[in-house]
């Protein structure tokens, strides 16, 4: 009983949002059959629903310990990393219901099951947080991935929509089989899936057998992989751009700003703490996925028009400065990649809250901006949110002092003490040159044609208040960097 009790409560917060879940789809089926109280007060009230269960997931989360315990047969983790890992995907997911409670009802999306999914993708990225076996990797990111794929594709009056989800599946399942692959070489050679054994396995072990060292090192590309796949590196980026595109804006704004930090933590569990031995392998791969992934996210950015494929190639960008970071395989790097993180969900939430509620009015309707080219002379209908987005894409280039020029900062810092002088060159002149196409836009918003303006949709208060306070943060953290870099060395300390 009391093991039970012992496991149970490192779930606490799942087992929460799991019965709320199975309440909320109760309550979505009986309420869908009524021809009054249908779309849109369902589609609303079940965000606002949604809403509230996610915010006493937060206090369920921040009213518990942060210890280091192995629950569920050692197949669940949690520490510290955990712990604030937690909490900033729960605060994300708030800040992201508030940027798109106006979405389903301006777009017609007449399906309740919308608010399920987003909650469900939640659950599963909780609980890959907390994984601590192959296994359990496998299953949990299963889980996330079988969600992301309806949620492309889940605005079924756009055939765009149905194209980026049947691509996700497509080349999603293909990364699952690598997934599978690489942990079935693991196990079949070590006889051993736990990552703690794993790491115990490989601690200063000298293996004299050439064949076992071989087959580990194909496993651990094939997980390595598998992996970057699903964090969009290049050149396993084929995906982003045709699904970021195809996708509804808000789910657009859910795979760019959450799945990241999820799957970042895996690449820590496997590459600075089980396999750790094996830096100069790892190392050598994620080199070059650093070096394509700053290349192509930064060259393909320039000749996009529309608002996601733009975002996803730099996207792609950032990811090299995540991969650079890892290239040290220490705590210090994993901090660095956390605070990194921070700061890039806090500024894609301020991006997307502007994209999101971005519409044109054209009498007696309006609809969603895709193309770049809409800022046209925003400053002079709208001076304060142009301002607002100066700041934002400013911080995205790394102009100081801004949170993005610290962000970049740091992982240089640590990459040249580390002696990695060659690529933080490199990721200093492609984000030279990236800056060139945010000031493009910039230029574009002051200096546009002004016989041509749009009359925009006013922007919503929840969204307002989304993109306030990420420009406030983007503004003023300077004035207390040690905050957050305090942060992420504690969750950098798990490792």
């Amino acid at each position: 009983m009391n093991d039970f009790l012992y496991n149970i409560y490192t779930i606490t917060t799942e087992t929460y949002i799991t019965i709320g879940i199975c309440l909320l789809l109760i309550y979505g089926v009986l309420l869908s059959t009524f021809s009054k109280l249908g779309y849109p007060l369902l589609n609303q009230n079940l965000g606002w629903l949604t809403l509230q269960i996610l915010v006493f997931s937060l206090i369920l989360i921040c009213s518990q310990q942060p210890t280091t315990l192995l629950s569920w047969s050692n197949f669940l983790v949690n520490d510290f990393f955990t712990y604030g890992a937690k909490i900033t995907i729960l605060l994300s997911s708030i800040s992201w219901i508030f940027l798109t409670l106006r979405y389903p009802v301006l777009e017609r999306i007449n399906s309740f099951e919308y608010w399920i999914l987003i909650l469900l993708a939640v659950l599963a990225m909780l609980f890959v947080l907390q994984a601590f076996d192959i296994l359990t990797v496998y299953l949990a990111v299963e889980f996330q991935s079988l969600v992301f794929y309806i949620l492309a594709s889940f605005k079924r009056s756009s055939e765009f929509s149905t194209e980026a989800g049947l691509k996700y599946f497509v080349l999603g399942a293909f990364s699952s089989a690598l997934l599978l692959f690489g942990s079935s070489i693991i196990y079949g050679l070590t006889g051993l899936t736990n990552l703690g054994d794993l790491s115990n396995f490989f601690s200063g072990i000298l293996l004299d057998d050439l064949a076992i060292i071989t087959g580990v090192i194909v496993g651990l590309t094939f997980i390595i992989v598998a992996l970057l796949f699903k964090l969009s590196s290049a050149p396993f980026h084929m995906w982003a751009p045709d699904v970021y595109e195809g996708s509804p804006t808000p789910v657009t704004a859910f795979f760019s700003i959450m799945p990241k930090l999820v799957i970042l933590s895996l690449l820590f569990r496997f590459l600075t703490f089980s396999f750790h031995d094996f830096l100069l392998v790892w190392r050598n791969i994620i080199l070059v996925c650093t070096l394509l992934s700053l290349l192509v996210g930064t060259l393909g950015a320039f000749s996009q028009t529309k608002w996601k494929r733009f975002f996803a190639y730099s996207s792609i960008t950032h990811v090299g400065f995540f991969l650079l970071a890892l290239l040290t395989g220490g705590s210090e790097s994993v901090s660095n990649v956390v605070f990194y993180t921070i700061v890039y969900i806090v500024t894609l939430l301020g991006t997307f809250s502007f994209i999101v509620n971005f519409r044109i009015l054209k009498y007696p309707s309006h609809y969603q901006s895709r193309y770049l080219q809409d800022l046209n002379s925003l400053a002079k209908s709208n001076p304060l949110l142009a301002f607002s987005i100066i700041l934002i894409l400013f911080s995205m280039a790394g102009i100081p002092p801004l949170a993005g020029f610290f962000a970049k900062f740091f992982i240089l810092l640590t990459a040249l003490q580390t002696y990695a002088i060659g690529i933080s060159m490199f990721a200093v002149l492609m984000s030279c040159i990236a800056s060139f196409y945010y000031i493009r836009l910039i230029k574009t918003m002051y200096f546009g044609d002004s016989n041509n303006w749009a009359i925009h949709y006013p922007v919503d208060k929840p969204s307002s208040v989304v993109l306030g306070i990420s420009i406030l943060i983007i503004l003023l953290l300077f004035l207390d960097i040690e905050m957050v870099s305090t942060l992420s060395t504690l969750m950098s300390l798990s490792f």
